[in-house]
């Protein structure tokens, strides 16, 4: 049974920093591409930023380039997303995400953890 548990996120004044875990289990860590979305109130939810297993290769949105950083620890099957200078705009909910499956793929989701940004 895959799960996805995030935790980390709270209240942080702008410009603060915040770091999002991700503990995965029920799949195979090492071998999975995994992802970071978040959803603003209202908004739909977006794509953050990818890391691919093979390479260790990372993409992100123009939104949070040069200030979020994706990394994951095989070793602790656990997903991270290093965010910094966070404005009042970064504030959602951030959801940890991996797609799985061969001939049909479908996405699997965390509970997300909620980040407010505010004075």
């Amino acid at each position: 049974q895959v799960q996805l548990v995030e935790s980390g996120g709270g209240l942080v004044q702008p410009g603060g920093s915040l770091r999002l875990s991700c503990i995965a289990s029920g799949f195979t860590f090492s071998s999975a591409d995994m992802s970071w979305y978040r959803q603003p109130p209202g908004k739909e939810r977006e794509l953050l930023a990818r890391i691919f297993s093979s390479g260790g290769n990372t993409i992100y949105a123009d939104s949070v380039k040069g200030r979020f950083t994706i990394s994951k620890d095989n070793a602790k099957n656990t997903l991270y997303l290093q965010m910094n200078s966070l404005t009042p705009e970064d504030t959602a909910v951030y959801y940890c995400n991996v797609r799985l499956g061969i001939s049909i793929v479908r996405p699997y989701w965390g509970q997300g953890t909620q980040v407010t940004v505010s004075s």
